[in-house]
């Protein structure tokens, strides 16, 4: 009730200055502008009937009536501005409630402007208004400045010359003054006023506002009388039992100090009782009480009324003849209490969630040819501690697919626009897919600039033949074309870097297609965590303008792996990287392996635009010596490598490679072209080959190709001679649950030019967590016959380890998320894979197997991976059954 009356009471303040605002205004005020008398040495009598219409166009802007002034000769201006009765008789026959009139004198550059206000019919003086100035350019403002004092008296208003804040006692002043609009040296303004008192109480610290307005010297004197809210000294509950008073406390984000706000009271209630709700206490009261205390303060008080906990016991349906109750049930995320309740959220009962369900009821008949069926609004009953819910089912008759069309804006072949619809090839009506046919008939006129496009579907019954026929109507719009191209969120990356990877312009048309390639452009970067494309209209009719907003990710990256293998013993791997320095896109790469018996180190660049356009060149020099169980190899050069796009996502690359190698330390058992190059030797190389990429993203991608078939042929000089065929199949298909399946296959051969050298370590070796999991590191490989010493009969024959000159390796990948939010994803594959001495030895037979499971973590710190194989087919040279391997990485 007090909260009531101190409502009402500002609201009584309000309607009073709004009326009091009004009545000032009510009374219109006609007014009439004569001519000026003009003087001046110069020609500058259009002045005179200028200076009027200024005055008449400010004091209409305040509300005056201006009444039409007759023709007055300029010879008699002179001789009226002193003739105050003529002017007013003038005035009057107009019923003018004010006539103004005046002189205008120059003296060199100098100017006097005289206005003399007189009121109709009147007796006395006029009241004369007067400016001067400096030259002409500042005459038209002094005539606004004064038409502003002709406004004030016309319509007597006074100015504030005081504002003041009295009754505030923890809230300071400027605080309150700072969110009014009226100022000192402002109109007194009581529609302004009453928005002032709207202002400070939304500030939500004050029960009661009042305003008083007091004559002043000279003005108006202005005071806001407040009354702060109480503030709370302490914070209770009571009627709580099942739910501790600890625990609600958390709940409740009213702070002791602070001040009292219905709003705040109001908002922790709900939360209080979401609490209760959540335990299944569906009948929660809450309210509250306050106890006032000195010092202007309260302790605020919840009083709980729990009620008993509430459980849906029974669902039931009537009507349904197609689905039984079982199916229907399942299809809700409501469900029946039962005995695994206490650890499932069976039996829980929430309105927004049985409304979901009885839409998830309406798709699942109309998804399957009921086309008339209807789900009633469900009755809900609750029985002391129980609910049980009813539902009321029409199913109607079911519908086959009759006749499918187009008919509209034909912008494409009939049967084109038909291939593009799938309703054709359900057997009952299905709305699902009769809404993924209008967006893809929507999203296939978009690619020609119709962006507009609307394909609505007219469906037709026929109960006779229980069939539908549906004709998707087409509207093709006007042409969209991209307006301005916006880029936000890149404080690193460079403008030019995002465009580049756009597929449409500013002032191209509209193509859907190619934006959609446009943000998985950006996406394979693998410079942005996030990229969004939206459009808004544009500036242009049939335009709109394209937002691309990228959130950005750390590029650089130090990475470090390891293992132990029979070869290498314990190894490490380490690398860093910048996959976009400076922000321009190029890649800068230091990578390093130290083990058992290799070390390696490789420095290398990418240019991916050279000359500004997608041609990519890629520089690398390297340092790599490799301890063999057979013989030592020290080996440093460098290779160059430029691709080029050829066709929509497919690179044509080239490139040339120099190495100096040596080979020292050959024992016995080393291959025999290994020995044949002992000491130092070249090898010069040309490649070339083309790629297929259509991966949504580079990192964990979920769908698309990605395919490669090069060649190598080394020989243009130097020592070494051969030819190597790689290729390489990938695909990556989304699957069910938002997991991903993946399938791969690679393939080589490699043959040694005539009169040269092919050496063992540019033959194939599989086996690692890159190729045949479960195997160490080249562990696939072949043998030599033994090795005759019968130079040395101590030494047994013995086969030599050695790599293959053909290849092949299967590897098939279902990754599914754990927690998709974190990046981890798990993986189950199977690999298949081994080498062969020819490609007329190739024995899909003799493919060795594994299988297993790993884990991958995709962490802003960079990837983590850790995979477990197991060999299928172990034979007796392997040494083990399989093996852990993993990377790690981290990210700068």
């Amino acid at each position: 009730m007090k909260m009531m009356i101190r409502r009402l009471s500002i609201f009584w303040t309000i309607w009073m200055l709004v009326w009091a605002g009004t009545a000032l205004s009510a009374e219109s005020v006609r007014v009439m502008s004569l001519p000026f008398d003009v003087r001046s040495q110069r020609d500058m009598s259009y002045l005179s009937t200028e200076i009027p219409r200024i005055i008449q166009e400010n004091l209409a802007a305040e509300g005056a009536d201006i009444v039409a002034a007759p023709e007055i000769p300029a010879g008699n201006l002179q001789r009226l501005f002193d003739d105050v009765k003529s002017i007013r008789q003038l005035a009057g026959r107009s019923n003018a409630n004010y006539v103004i009139w005046g002189r205008l004198v120059f003296e060199g550059n100098s100017f006097k402007l005289i206005a003399r206000l007189a009121a109709v019919p009147g007796l006395g003086e006029p009241e004369d208004f007067q400016s001067s100035g400096e030259g002409i350019e500042v005459l038209s403002g002094a005539v606004r400045s004064l038409s502003g004092e002709i406004a004030d008296k016309l319509f007597q208003r006074v100015r504030i010359t005081e504002l003041r804040v009295a009754g505030n006692q923890r809230i300071e002043a400027d605080a309150i003054t700072m969110v009014i609009k009226s100022k000192v040296g402002d109109m007194f303004s009581a529609k302004r006023l009453s928005l002032d008192l709207k202002a400070i109480y939304a500030m939500g610290y004050f029960e009661d506002i009042r305003i008083e307005s007091l004559d002043g010297p000279t003005g108006r004197i202005v005071t806001f009388h407040v009354t702060e809210k109480p503030t709370v000294k302490s914070i209770g509950f009571k009627g709580n039992v099942e739910i501790r008073e600890e625990k609600l406390r958390e709940d409740v984000d009213i702070k002791v100090g602070s001040i009292l706000n219905i709003k705040d009271i109001q908002k922790n209630i709900e939360r209080i009782e979401v609490a209760y709700k959540e335990k299944k206490f569906f009948n929660v009261k809450v309210t509250y009480e306050t106890k006032a205390l000195k010092d202007n303060q309260v302790d605020l008080i919840f009083v709980v009324e729990e009620g008993k906990q509430v459980q849906i016991k029974e669902i039931k349906f009537s009507g349904n003849k197609a689905y039984s109750e079982k199916k229907l049930k399942k299809t809700m995320k409501t469900a029946e209490k039962g005995f695994f309740s206490w650890i499932t959220s069976a039996g829980d009962f929430n309105a927004d969630v049985l409304k979901q369900d009885m839409a998830a009821l309406m798709a699942l008949y109309h998804n399957s040819g009921y086309i008339q069926a209807r789900i009633g609004e469900p009755e809900v009953v609750q029985e002391q501690e129980s609910i049980f819910i009813t539902i009321k089912i029409e199913e109607g008759d079911r519908y086959k697919v009759g006749k499918v069309d187009v008919d509209g804006d034909l912008i494409l072949p009939k049967e084109t626009l038909l291939a593009a619809v799938q309703i054709g090839k359900e057997a009952y009506f299905n709305r699902d897919v009769l809404r993924k046919d209008m967006l893809a008939l929507n999203d296939l006129y978009s690619n020609f600039g119709y962006a507009n496009a609307d394909a609505a579907p007219n469906v037709q019954q026929n109960p006779e033949t229980k069939e539908v026929n549906v004709t998707y109507v087409l509207d093709k719009g006007n042409k969209v074309y991209f307006d301005k191209i916006l880029i936000e969120g890149n404080s690193k990356t460079r403008d030019k870097v995002i465009r580049r990877e756009l597929e449409v312009q500013e002032q191209s048309l509209y193509n859907g297609a190619l934006l959609n390639r446009s943000v998985r452009n950006l996406h394979r970067l693998n410079f942005f965590e996030d990229v969004k494309a939206d459009t808004a209209k544009g500036d242009k009719p049939d335009s709109v303008n394209l937002k691309v907003k990228v959130t950005e990710k750390p590029t650089g990256s130090f990475t470090f792996g390891g293992g132990y293998s029979s070869v290498e013993d314990v190894f490490v791997t380490a690398s860093v990287s910048q996959e976009n320095l400076f922000g321009r896109g190029q890649a800068l790469n230091l990578r390093a392996l130290l083990g058992g018996t290799t070390t390696q180190a490789m420095l290398s660049f990418t240019e991916p635009w050279l000359f500004d356009i997608p041609l990519s060149c890629s520089t690398s020099i390297y340092n790599w010596t490799r301890d063999y169980d057979e013989y030592e190899r020290d080996s440093a050069g460098g290779s160059v490598r430029l691709s080029y796009p050829i066709f929509t996502d497919v690179r044509l690359f080239g490139g040339y490679a120099f190495d100096i190698g040596e080979i020292t330390n050959v024992y016995w058992d080393a291959p025999q072209d290994i020995k044949e190059l002992e000491g130092k030797f070249t090898t010069s190389s040309v490649n070339t080959g083309i790629t297929y990429d259509t991966r949504d993203k580079i990192i964990n991608p979920t769908r698309g190709h990605n395919h490669r078939l090069s060649l190598e042929y080394a020989g243009i000089g130097g020592d070494i001679g051969y030819s190597k065929v790689t290729g390489e199949l990938g695909y990556y298909h989304p699957l069910f649950w938002g997991t991903v399946g993946f399938a791969h296959f690679e393939t080589g051969y490699v043959s040694q030019n005539s009169g040269m050298v092919l050496p063992d370590y540019e033959k194939f070796y599989l086996g690692g967590i890159n190729s045949v999991r479960g195997f160490d590191w080249r562990d696939i490989h072949l043998w030599s016959e033994p090795v005759d010493h019968d130079e040395n009969p101590l030494t047994p024959d013995v086969p030599v380890e050695m790599g293959g000159e053909a290849m092949l390796q299967f590897n098939v990948e279902w990754i599914f998320p754990i927690a998709q939010s974190a990046g981890i994803v798990g993986v189950v594959f199977y690999d298949m894979g081994n080498v062969y001495e020819g490609l007329s030895e190739v024995d899909f037979g003799e493919l060795r197997k594994t299988t297993g499971v790993g884990v991958r973590w995709y962490s802003p710190m960079g990837p983590i991976r850790i995979e477990y194989g197991h060999i299928l087919d172990k034979k007796d040279s392997d040494d083990s059954d399989g093996r852990w391997e993993f990377t790690m990485g981290t990210a700068f």
